[in-house]
């Protein structure tokens, strides 16, 4: 019993992390659409968070 519950739970995980996803991928659309940001700063600032340490990322947070 205890392995359907499991597996139930991580089906509801991926529904969460789908709708999560979509919600910022339409964000993102928004806000390029808008001329706030452009692609190119977009795909930047996610290869900096990309390589950046727990700490650094942690420091970046608190300014």
């Amino acid at each position: 019993m205890y392995d359907i519950d499991l597996y139930a739970q991580i089906g509801d995980l991926k529904e969460i992390d789908y709708r999560n996803t979509l919600a910022i991928a339409a964000i993102i659309e928004i806000l390029i659409s808008k001329g706030i940001i452009s692609r190119r700063e977009f795909a930047h600032m996610a290869r900096n968070l990309d390589t950046m340490s727990i700490e650094e990322l942690k420091l970046l947070r608190m300014r």
